[in-house]
């Protein structure tokens, strides 16, 4: 058994590694030949010819015309998307939102019903509950770990919505099997790979179709990019390119997309890093007198198969006694803020955004307990950040 508590003989963080670090680094073609991929940024791109437009414009040649639809910068980045995900290809959007909308839209219509896992990420739900619910879109939510309710839930579907891990209870699935149960019934299934990443979880490989991530996350990990991406098979990736893309308009920027770019540069390096700082930060929490319970899929029982390493964002809840105000205005390296990935440490407290969500993702439905706290360690080094903490927990316990 490794750290994790997984067997050695399955891919292991270092096999990820290896095999990342060989995919993100071919730039030998770009031009100029540059180590680093130019930023491509220009709206527009114009013809040579008469004879051009009208080839391109009939489909019979694949060329940029205009950036909200190709770019070769933005097309890099998706390229090495797909090429992390063990897949055909990718698109890059403007938003983790603008992918998970737009995927979703291209794969049902008015009248359909999605099955969704409980304890999605909250603006996921509130799209699920308010935009799709105007198209009489209907959502089944279920526990992911109940195979039998998933199995009840899935025919006459037109959508399965995955995550693995959950936000905020932070429970993995058993991926590949969902993904079968999915291709059973002819549903199409996607989930958001932002928390794990393709370097220690890659879902094509167990079965699934379409996979998400909000690129803002771990994938650009310097918390200076607001981006999304989808990767997948051309047949499906080409329906989103043809059906939403181009009229929602989410597309993503030049220069963003060289963020990304560069961001998946280090992408493994900082994975292993971010695994690391995330389990002793989860571990000392886990023995502290004030945590009732800590949240985090690498403590105790064994990964579930697929599922190689585990990042940094994880959650714990504390016992009665701690103010939990005034241990989040103690804290110095832990920053007040949403979203994660980047390379600082980030603290959000439930009762602050629990009553933002209802429904199955309400505080009470969805399971967050009122006393929860959900981390993202950084990089800013385990000791200073324990210290940042436990000074917090002491100063805020009565």
């Amino acid at each position: 058994m490794n750290a994790n508590g997984a067997q050695e003989d399955r891919v292991g963080p270092e096999d990820a590694f290896a095999e990342a670090s060989m995919t993100v680094v071919h730039d030998e073609a770009n031009a100029y030949d540059a180590v680093v991929p130019p930023i491509v940024q220009t709206s527009l791109f114009t013809f040579s010819s008469y004879a051009e437009m009208e080839e391109t414009y009939k489909g019979l040649k694949n060329r940029p015309t205009y950036s909200r639809g190709l770019n070769p910068t933005v097309r890099v980045f998706e390229e090495k998307v797909a090429e992390l995900e063990h897949t055909e290809d990718a698109l890059g959007f403007g938003s983790g939102m603008a992918a998970i909308s737009s995927t979703v839209l291209t794969f049902v219509k008015p009248g359909d019903r999605i099955v969704a896992v409980k304890h999605l990420y909250p603006d996921a739900y509130r799209l699920f509950q308010t935009l799709l619910a105007r198209l009489n879109i209907t959502v089944t939510y279920v526990d992911g770990k109940d195979q039998d309710a998933v199995t009840e839930a899935l025919p006459g579907a037109a959508l399965f919505y995955m995550e693995s891990p959950t936000s905020w209870i932070m429970e993995p699935h058993d991926v590949r099997a969902l993904a079968t149960l999915a291709q059973r019934q002819g549903v199409v299934s996607v989930i958001d790979n932002s928390w794990a990443t393709p370097i220690f979880q890659r879902p094509i490989t167990l079965g699934v179709d379409l996979v998400l991530h909000s690129a803002s996350k771990y994938l650009g990990g310097h918390s200076d990019v607001v981006a999304g991406v989808v990767a997948g098979p051309h047949a499906l990736i080409d329906k989103i390119r043809k059906q939403t893309l181009p009229y929602l308009g989410g597309k993503l920027s030049p220069f963003d997309a060289w963020l990304l770019i560069r961001g998946l540069r280090t992408l493994p390096i900082r994975m292993k890093a971010h695994e690391a700082a995330g389990l002793d930060i989860a571990r000392r929490l886990q023995t502290h007198p004030k945590v009732a319970s800590v949240q985090h899929p690498g403590l105790g029982n064994r990964l579930p198969a697929g599922l190689d390493g585990t990042s940094s964002l994880f959650s714990f809840i504390f016992r009665e006694g701690v103010d939990i105000p005034a241990f989040s205005d103690r804290l110095r390296l832990f920053k007040l803020g949403v979203s994660w990935g980047g390379h600082e440490s980030l603290v959000v407290p439930a009762q602050v955004v629990r009553n933002q969500a209802a429904g199955p993702n309400s505080a009470i439905d969805f399971g967050i307990d009122p006393r929860s706290v959900r981390l993202h360690v950084g990089l800013e080094g385990v000791e200073a950040l324990w210290n940042d903490l436990k000074e917090a927990i002491e100063h805020a316990s009565r």
